[in-house]
C-alpha cells in the first residue's frame, strides 16, 4: 500500500511593467506608481486590510535596457 500523496501546484506570476528607455530610463514617478499597484494585488490576493504592513521581500525588481518589471508570484495547491 502506497504511503504518499501527490499535488499540482500551479504557480501564476503578477508583473507591473514601466518603460525605461535610453538614454533616461524610468520615472521615479511611474516605478512608484507601479509599486502601488503591485502592493494593491498582493492586499488583495491575500486578503490584507489597508493597513497591514506588507513584507519587505513582497516583490522582485528586474531590469533590462528598455523595462523594469515589478513582480510577485502566489501559489496555489490542487
Amino acid at each position: 500500500m502506497a504511503t504518499y500523496t501527490s499535488r499540482t501546484v500551479t504557480s501564476t506570476r503578477r508583473e507591473w511593467i514601466v518603460p525605461a528607455a535610453q538614454p533616461w530610463g524610468a520615472a521615479w514617478e511611474e516605478i512608484d506608481k507601479a509599486i502601488l499597484a503591485a502592493w494593491d494585488a498582493y492586499r488583495t490576493h491575500h486578503r490584507l486590510p489597508l493597513d497591514a504592513a506588507i513584507p519587505g521581500d513582497f516583490a522582485r525588481f528586474s531590469a533590462s535596457d528598455d523595462e523594469i518589471v515589478i513582480s510577485f508570484t502566489v501559489e496555489a495547491a490542487s
